[in-house]
């Protein structure tokens, strides 16, 4: 029996739905960092948040303004491309429709390309990024997030594969097409559904 064959049976032992997981991918507890470079020096006194392009008028958030949004919870499943899949992980942040509601719009607007440090970027269709539980978190299992989780934002959107759901970011950029973000113009997929295994260029 293979590795992947033996992991969905040991989440049948345990009592674990294993259709929550999508195929190709295993089921771990630990929580793997991952990433291209280096983690970023994050400065607070100088961190923003930026929303910008097809918008009425830009916006830049300092930290102590995101501190004062509500926050909201979610426990969510969560894939990486790279084959391991997470269960049952918490975060708490700001929602992103929150921050929706602070712009406004225009209406030619289709995508956002969520921005971060080390000039990282994934872009998402308007519709999947405000998906309700949704999050720019800052807090992972009841604690700040650490820089390698992606300190001192993580957008959170666990119905793609994880490297959609962005580490250390700085923002948003609306758009009016889709565009590859860094990962997608390096060979990931433009979606990345894990339930339809959409990892790399060229797959369905």
């Amino acid at each position: 029996m293979s590795f992947f064959r033996r992991n969905r049976a040991n989440l049948e032992r345990l009592g674990i739905d294993p259709d929550r997981l999508p195929p190709g991918q295993y089921h771990t507890e630990r929580f793997p960092v991952l990433q291209a470079g280096s983690v970023p020096d994050v400065d607070m006194t100088t961190w923003d948040f930026v929303i910008d392009g097809l918008v009425e008028r830009r916006v830049a958030w300092k930290w102590s303004d995101i501190e004062q949004m509500p926050s909201s919870e979610v426990a969510a499943d969560i894939h990486c491309v790279t084959k391991w899949s997470k269960f049952d992980t918490r975060w708490k942040g700001v929602p992103v429709s929150y921050l929706w509601d602070q712009i406004t719009p225009k209406p030619e607007a289709t995508h956002v390309m969520i921005n971060a440090y080390h000039g990282f970027t994934a872009n998402l269709p308007i519709e999947d990024f405000l998906r309700p539980g949704n999050l720019f978190a800052h807090t992972y299992e009841d604690d700040a997030l650490t820089l390698e989780h992606g300190f001192p934002l993580r957008l959170v959107v666990p119905h793609l594969y994880f490297w959609k759901s962005v580490k250390w970011v700085r923002g948003f950029t609306l758009m009016d097409a889709d565009a590859p973000g860094f990962w997608e113009r390096n060979g990931y997929h433009m979606y990345g559904d894990p339930f339809s295994e959409q990892r790399y260029w060229g797959d369905s």
